[in-house]
């Protein structure tokens, strides 16, 4: 339920002025910021949630990107329509197409009844895109039209329709590189990226560790009485590298341990108090480094397909297969 104010208003902040409890279809996530850096984001937020252009937001992993677009649409005009997630790296490139712009029957094999997409579903409200940096290029052209045009055409359709969408993106990467390297569109970045947001890692940022930390303890099932001395002393000394996310695992591990005492050094991650090393973006999967190997060799070689090939020990037409998959053009 959100908090509100005796009146039956939701609670607001004194600073910003936004909504301080962000709802999503399980929970509801209170905003916590403390720190100078944070607020002057959320000011930002503040100004950008009554406009209608697209927002980019830009921030290391699990900084707290989509708790930004929450906000941004919670406060906005489109506050009453629906907010539509995607993390779109977590959908096979295949499939994508489909889960964005929705398909006809007989699209394709197993498509044995029409579907809506999600631009479809959010219209009249947000879609936010997480991780739009991973988007295939064939897709990019067919979004840029949408964003542009507010035109969509379903998978296997000959009809056009129109649909009423604010598009709030995200990405950890660096979007102006993958521009110049030719694996994101420069006219669909600039159309994404009209308002720009960067949220700061929580290593520059730690004025808002103990009471993010208190926060997520307040929010488990059986919570713990609170943080001993030294444990305090723990959480504001690591650098959090997993960010807010990092942090919030680190409470529910000390929460489940600690069984209603107060949460100890010793009921931390070991990577918090040393005991471990410090926990690193995850490693690249074996798909994952091959794509960078080729995708760096291609740059090498000033976009040569046939001198790639070459260094790489391949054929052209293996390189070729390599790319299209890739979503890039050679």
């Amino acid at each position: 339920m959100v908090e509100t104010l005796p009146d039956g208003s939701p609670c607001r902040c004194d600073v910003c002025g936004l909504e301080t409890v962000i709802s999503s279809v399980r929970s509801q996530t209170p905003i916590v910021a403390e720190s100078e850096a944070l607020r002057t984001v959320l000011l930002r937020v503040a100004d950008f949630a009554l406009a209608e252009a697209p927002v980019m937001v830009f921030g290391e992993s699990g900084t707290g990107k989509e708790i930004v677009a929450r906000a941004l649409h919670a406060n906005g005009p489109r506050r009453a329509g629906p907010f539509v997630a995607l993390n779109v790296a977590a959908v096979p490139g295949e499939l994508l197409e489909s889960e964005l712009f929705g398909h006809v029957r007989g699209a394709f094999t197993g498509a044995t009844q029409s579907r809506e997409g999600l631009l479809e579903a959010a219209s009249g409200g947000t879609l936010f895109l997480d991780e739009i940096a991973e988007m295939p290029l064939p897709l990019q052209a067919k979004l840029l039209r949408a964003v542009q045009e507010g035109e969509v055409r379903r998978v296997g359709d000959t009809r056009v329709f129109g649909v009423d969408v604010r598009f709030v993106c995200a990405t950890h990467r660096d979007l102006r590189a993958l521009v110049a390297r030719g694996l994101f569109r420069e006219d669909l970045y600039y159309r994404l990226k009209v308002l720009a947001l960067r949220v700061p890692p929580l290593r520059e940022r730690p004025d808002d560790v103990l009471p993010l930390a208190r926060s997520f303890l307040s929010l488990e099932k059986r919570p713990a009485a609170g943080f001993t001395p030294e444990a305090e002393a723990a959480l504001l000394a690591y650098p959090w590298p997993g960010n807010v996310r990092e942090l919030g695992n680190a409470v529910k591990h000390g929460a489940a341990l600690a069984r209603g005492a107060s949460i100890g050094v010793e009921h931390l991650p070991e990577e918090v108090t040393g005991g471990g090393e410090p926990a690193g973006p995850a490693p690249l999967s074996l798909a994952d480094a091959e794509r960078e190997h080729v995708l760096r060799v291609l740059e090498r070689c000033g976009g040569s397909p046939q001198e790639a090939a070459r260094i790489l020990g391949i054929g052209r037409t293996t390189l070729w297969r390599k790319l299209r998959r890739y979503g890039v053009e050679a």
